[in-house]
Parts: structure tokens; sequence; C-alpha cells
């Protein structure tokens, strides 16, 4: 199943001064390519001073900090935009395993792939963020990709099923 979170609130900073100003609003920072959580939120560490915040769960909580962004005048970095351009879709179901190993050259098995893990990669044969959520993976990508992503993802679901497929590639 593959369902689009790309409405739901995200935050994400970039730059001198993001991480900083989340953790003296006490964000916990993870490593690089790791996950913390935070009032229901998902934080992801992209970088050293590149954040994502998701907030599938935490609306409040999220908006809240964004407000407070937009008022501070200390440094703080400045928004990456990921709420704007970047789509969030998450790939989920008993096959979401084996769709992933067609759509992603990465070993995401789940004893080397865990649920606090960052794999910044190629998914679909398009730049991404993936990551193991409760429900499956959660892949982060450039928006305009969106229908591409989707016809992938179908496209390697149907090598997951016993379906027979013809010469010309029909089921």
């Amino acid at each position: 199943m593959l369902t689009d979170l790309t409405g739901s609130l995200r935050f994400g900073l970039k730059g001198g001064g993001s991480a900083g100003w989340l953790a003296s609003r006490g964000v916990p920072l993870p490593a690089v390519n790791r996950i913390e959580s935070w009032r229901g939120a998902r934080v992801l560490r992209l970088g050293n001073d590149d954040i994502l915040l998701l907030a599938e769960d935490a609306d409040n909580a999220l908006a809240e900090l964004a407000g407070n962004w937009h008022g501070a005048i200390e440094p703080k970095g400045h928004s990456s935009w990921r709420e704007e351009g970047w789509a969030w879709l998450r790939l989920s179901g008993p096959r979401a395993p084996s769709a992933m190993e067609r759509l992603c050259a990465l070993d995401l098995r789940a004893d080397r792939f865990g649920t606090e893990d960052i794999a910044q990669t190629r998914v679909g044969h398009i730049e991404a963020v993936t990551f193991r959520s409760q429900a499956g993976f959660d892949v982060l990508f450039d928006i305009t990709a969106s229908a591409y992503f989707a016809r992938m993802v179908t496209a390697a679901a149907r090598h997951c099923t016993d379906l027979p497929i013809d010469t010309e590639g029909r089921t």
C-alpha cells in the first residue's frame, strides 16, 4: 500500500544556527542520519545543521515550534522548504520489504536498518530520504517526481506477487 502523507505538517531547518536554535527549544538532536522523537514528532537529522521534523501525530507541537522560529531574531538557520518541496509517501503492507528490495540498492532488512536509521539514497531511481516507520518505509523526495514514484512502486509491487506476466509485460 502506498499512502500519501505529503499533506502532513513538516518543518525543516538548514544552515548555521539551526541545530543550536532547535536544541535551545528542547528538541533532542540525534546523530546525523538518525531519528529521535520530540512531543510526538520525528526529528530527522540529515546533516549537522539540516534537520527535518515530521508531525504525523504532533501538529500542535510542530506548529508552535514553527511559529516561534518565524518570530525569532537570534541565529536560527533558514527554512529548507521541505514542507512545500518534498513529497512524503509511505510504503506499507506485508510485501513492502520485498518491494523496497527492488526499489533501493541498500540492505534495508530490519536487522541492518532499524527504526532510528535514515538512508539518504536513491529509491525508485529518485534521490530520496527513507526510514523505517512502525507501518513500513517512509520516503521523502522532490514532489515533482510523485507520479513517477507511484509508477515505480506499482511496478515493483507487481513483481512481489505470484501473478503471471506475459512477454509484453502485462498481467
